[in-house]
């Protein structure tokens, strides 16, 4: 089976269980005075991600790799322990950088219209509430996350260090 489908069956009977829950909301959605608006939504939603988001943020990643100085492309197996200890740190503090970026970009998303300011009329109709704390709260959460990431980093950037040093030592003597 995996060489005709190219994976196991897990694989496959995950995707047809997949399928099937798509097509359930698919047909859930279908009956909706609305269904035409959600697809309008979703076909724009891909066509914004494939053709503007994805090549924009695959052209940050690729300038925070030579910032950082990760390669694009992992060294081989014969690199010296020393040189692959070093590009490993690297690649932590690069993922130090992705995730938290991650998370604040999804947030950003999640929460468009309410850090933006968009239809602050109708909010406050429908919640009695003002939108002003959003544009805070987002940058607040977004600090905290880098933050938390930055700290994380420190702790294990000075585990790495006292591994390092102590393997120096012991080859020393």
């Amino acid at each position: 089976m995996r060489a005709a489908y190219g994976a196991g069956p897990r694989h496959l009977l995950v995707l047809l269980l997949c399928f099937v829950v798509t097509g359930w909301v698919a047909l859930r959605v279908a009956g909706e005075a609305t269904a035409g608006r959600m697809l309008l939504w979703f076909v724009g939603a891909v066509i914004l991600h494939d053709l503007v988001l994805f090549p924009l943020y695959a052209l940050l990643d690729r300038g925070l790799r030579t910032a950082v100085g990760v390669p694009a492309r992992p060294s081989p197996s014969g690199a010296p322990s020393g040189d692959a200890g070093r590009a490993a740190a690297r690649l932590a503090l690069l993922n130090h950088v992705r995730v938290p970026a991650l998370g604040a970009a999804l947030l950003f998303l999640v929460y468009l219209p309410g850090v933006l300011g968009w239809g602050a009329d109708t909010y406050r109709a429908a919640t009695g509430q003002e939108r002003t704390p959003f544009l805070g709260r987002w940058l607040v959460l977004s600090g905290a996350l880098f933050l938390l990431s930055a700290v994380l980093w420190a702790i294990r950037w000075a585990r790495w260090r006292t591994v390092r040093r102590s393997a120096e030592r012991v080859e020393r003597g």
